[in-house]
C-alpha cells in the first residue's frame, strides 16, 4: 500500500458555521472521517500545518507550505494539500516554481462546501487528488470537480459552482470516470533532484487597464518599494498612447530597473505584441511579455524570479523558460530548456 501525506491549511473544507460565518477549523471530524474512510486504500498520514481562510495565505505561508512539502518527499509517495479555493490558484502556481524538478506527485484540492455540509464536494475532490497522488502524476496539480489540472494552469472561474476551477491554455491531466481516472498527460518526471527555491519577492503589483487609465498610476508605482509590476493589457496585447501615454510611463519603469511584465486580459489563448502598433510600443517600453500564462502563474512566476535576482535580464531569461508548463513557447526555444 502506499503512503501519502495530508496537510491541512483550513479552508472552506474545514470550514464550520459560526457567529460572524464560515471559519476553519484545524481538524474537522467530517474531514477526519474521509480521510479514515479513504485509509481503507491508501496508508495516509495527516498533519494541520495553517488553519486559514485561503484569502489569508500569502507569501509567508507559501514558504512554509513548500518547506514541510520538500522535507516530507523522502518519506512518502506522494503529498496531497487541501486548501481554500481563493487564492489555490496562485498557491498551486508558486509551489511549482519553489519546488524545482518535482518528481513525485503533490494535489491540491479543497471544496465548494464545508465537508460536513449534507451535498458537499469535499470527499469526491478528496478522493480525485488521491488517485492523482497514486497514479503517479508529477510536479503539482490541482484536483477539483473530476478533473485534475496542472497547478500553474489552474484559474478559478466561478465563486458557487461546484465545477469552480478551469485548465487555462492546456489540456487537463487527467479526469475522473467512472471506470476511474483516465490519464492524459503521459510525460515522464523532470529529471535531475528535487530542488526546494523558496526565496520570493513579494514587491510585486498587478494593475488591470482600463480605457483611459491615468498615467499617474505609473508615478505612484514608481514611488512605492515594488520591483516589479504586471499589466493586465486588452486583447493581444496593446494599451493606449493617444492624450494618455502609458508606453513611456512603463519605460520609465523599467528604466529605475522596476520589471514591467505583460499579460492579456483574456482568460485564453496567448497575448501577441507584435501584431499591433499598440503591442509593440510595449515591448519597446522594454516590457516583458506573458505569453499565455496565466494571470496567477505570471504573478507568481514574476514574484518568484524577484527573489532568485536583482538583475532585469535575469528576470527576462527567467521568463523566457518553461519550467512545468506554465508557458508554451516557440518551438526554436525549446530546443534551449
Amino acid at each position: 500500500m502506499k503512503k501519502y501525506l495530508l496537510l491541512t491549511t483550513g479552508g472552506t473544507i474545514a470550514s464550520t458555521a459560526g457567529e460572524q460565518g464560515l471559519a476553519p477549523e484545524a481538524a474537522p471530524p467530517a474531514l477526519l472521517r474521509a480521510v479514515s474512510d479513504l485509509s481503507a486504500y491508501y496508508e495516509i498520514d495527516c498533519r494541520n500545518i495553517l488553519n486559514l481562510d485561503s484569502s489569508n495565505i500569502q507569501a509567508e505561508e507559501w514558504q512554509l507550505i513548500a518547506a514541510e512539502v520538500y522535507k516530507a518527499l523522502p518519506r512518502c509517495d506522494g503529498i496531497v494539500v487541501t486548501h481554500g479555493t481563493d487564492t489555490m490558484a496562485y498557491t498551486a502556481s508558486m509551489l511549482t516554481y519553489m519546488l524545482q524538478n518535482l518528481q513525485k506527485p503533490v494535489v491540491l484540492t479543497g471544496s465548494q462546501l464545508p465537508i460536513s455540509a449534507p451535498l458537499s464536494d469535499a470527499q469526491a475532490n478528496l478522493a480525485a487528488a488521491f488517485a492523482a497522488a497514486e497514479a503517479g502524476l508529477s510536479g503539482i496539480s490541482v484536483a477539483f470537480h473530476q478533473k485534475i489540472i496542472r497547478g500553474c494552469r489552474a484559474v478559478k472561474v466561478r465563486t458557487m459552482g461546484l465545477d469552480a476551477f478551469a485548465s487555462v491554455n492546456a489540456p487537463v491531466r487527467a479526469e475522473v470516470f467512472a471506470t476511474g481516472l483516465e490519464i492524459y498527460d503521459k510525460a515522464p518526471p523532470p529529471s535531475g533532484e528535487t530542488r526546494l527555491a523558496e526565496r520570493i519577492c513579494n514587491d510585486v503589483f498587478l494593475l488591470k487597464l482600463i480605457p483611459g487609465t491615468n498615467p499617474a498610476v505609473f508615478d505612484m508605482l514608481a514611488a512605492m518599494p515594488y520591483r516589479g509590476v504586471i499589466l493586465e493589457a486588452f486583447g493581444a496585447g496593446g494599451l493606449h498612447f493617444i492624450r494618455r501615454d502609458l508606453s513611456e510611463k512603463i519605460h520609465a519603469l523599467v528604466e529605475r530597473g522596476i520589471a514591467v511584465v505583460v499579460c492579456s486580459q483574456c482568460l485564453y489563448d496567448a497575448s501577441d505584441f507584435s501584431i499591433y502598433e499598440v503591442g509593440r510600443k510595449i515591448l519597446d517600453a522594454g516590457a516583458i511579455p506573458a505569453g499565455d500564462m496565466t494571470t496567477e502563474a505570471a504573478v507568481t512566476k514574476l514574484m518568484w524570479a524577484l527573489g532568485q535576482t536583482e538583475s532585469l535580464a535575469d528576470v527576462q531569461e527567467i521568463f523566457s523558460r518553461n519550467f512545468a508548463g506554465e508557458i508554451n513557447l516557440p518551438e526554436s526555444l525549446h530546443e534551449d530548456l
